[in-house]
């Protein structure tokens, strides 16, 4: 009897060992499965997760896909600084670099700054005018400095990105894609001053004359995330939110890359979200992912800058699907109004001549509103930068 007891009671606990660990095993597939990221999640054109320490591909969305850099390109910028120049170099900033539009750090023609200086500017607030002097500074001008730019961009592996400026404004010929930005911040992250600059919150940078300036950093994480080591934001009407960082999980540094994003607080989201998969992948709790989407878009709307050259046929077949169907409607609408002439009786010459006056009218009214959205948008364009 006594045997039969014990029996019982080792089946109970053995039962009650394999629902344990039955239990267990089912909460962590759930865990996998809420946190894991898919294509969809991000909305983002391009997205990418890298080990910083081997660069290890951990996530991607479109990694190859060209887009335009906004004003993460002043990483390139700073890389390039780093190696031709020295921290307490004085620079005086020129009538051009103190133009430079849109953001600025408040430099004037004339005023005399250190190179450490301009890098707070236009890594912290993304100063466009800093970027300027920083590259005039070094190559003697912004154009001959885009040519170390693109040198150094391919010393360090970086194979699908080309600059046409110092500051990141949109233009023909510019792009980047998310995992050559990830190979940059690696870069940048090696360089200590940069780390020290990129996790700066706020600081105030001075002239020589003793003009002081405030500079607050657009990173936002910076603000609410202590495990972030710091990052670079980028935006313009073209390239849209873009954002890249590094961050430290677990004892292991990561870098999270964004291109395209629609919205600046949706940036903030999704580097989290990304930061936790990468997290996730390095402890072998999830597999590295590569999503391939399909992608209509390019750096800019140039076919040139287009993902493959299927999708530059495509963009070009539907842009000229589109004028070739624009052109008809308004053929169509002309020959409408002449039909009307026609029919209309000679003997309603006024009123015919009223609705000839009109129409001639209403093309003017038509020619001034265009006219006037056009210098809108000149005045708004490529210039609509946030850092």
């Amino acid at each position: 009897m006594k045997q039969l007891r014990v029996t019982g009671y080792g089946l109970r606990v053995k039962n009650a060992k394999r629902l344990i660990l039955f239990l267990s095993l089912l909460v962590t597939c759930h865990l996998l499965l809420v946190t894991s990221v898919s294509a969809e999640d991000i909305q983002s054109k391009a997205a990418m997760v890298m080990d910083a320490a081997t660069g290890r591909v951990l996530y991607a969305k479109n990694p190859e896909l060209r887009l335009l850099p906004a004003s993460t390109t002043k990483l390139m910028t700073a890389l390039v600084v780093m190696e031709k120049a020295n921290l307490t170099d004085v620079v005086t900033v020129s009538r051009r670099a103190a133009g430079a539009p849109p953001t600025r750090a408040g430099l004037k023609a004339g005023d005399r700054v250190t190179i450490e200086t301009l890098l707070y500017a236009a890594l912290m607030k993304s100063a466009n005018d800093a970027a300027v002097a920083l590259a005039e500074a070094v190559a003697g001008s912004e154009e001959a400095f885009v040519k170390l730019m693109n040198r150094k961009a391919l010393a360090i592996g970086v194979n699908n990105t080309h600059f046409i400026n110092a500051n990141g404004l949109p233009g023909k010929g510019q792009y980047i894609t998310a995992y050559d930005l990830s190979k940059i911040m690696r870069h940048a992250i090696k360089h200590p001053v940069l780390k020290e600059i990129l996790g700066t919150r706020i600081t105030e940078i001075s002239t020589e004359t003793g003009k002081t300036m405030f500079i607050k950093n657009t990173n936002k994480l910076l603000w609410s995330d202590d495990d972030l080591l710091g990052g670079k934001t980028g935006y313009t009407n073209q390239a849209k939110h873009c954002f890249v960082c590094a961050g430290e999980k677990d004892n292991e540094t990561l870098i999270v890359a964004l291109l395209g994003s629609p919205r600046r607080d949706m940036l903030w989201r999704e580097t989290e979200a990304l930061m936790g998969v990468g997290s996730k992948v390095l402890s072998n709790n999830e597999e590295p992912v590569v999503y391939l989407t399909r992608a209509d878009y390019d750096a800019a709307n140039m076919t040139t800058a287009a993902y493959t050259k299927k999708t530059a046929v495509r963009v070009a077949k539907k842009n000229y699907k589109y004028k070739k169907t624009k052109k008809q409607v308004i053929t169509a609408g002309k020959k409408t109004a002449n039909k009307k002439q026609v029919v209309t009786s000679s003997s309603k010459t006024t009123k015919k001549q009223q609705q000839s006056a009109d129409y001639k009218k209403s093309k003017k009214i038509i020619a001034k509103s265009k006219n006037t959205k056009k210098t809108n948008m000149a005045k708004k364009g490529n210039y609509d930068d946030k850092g």
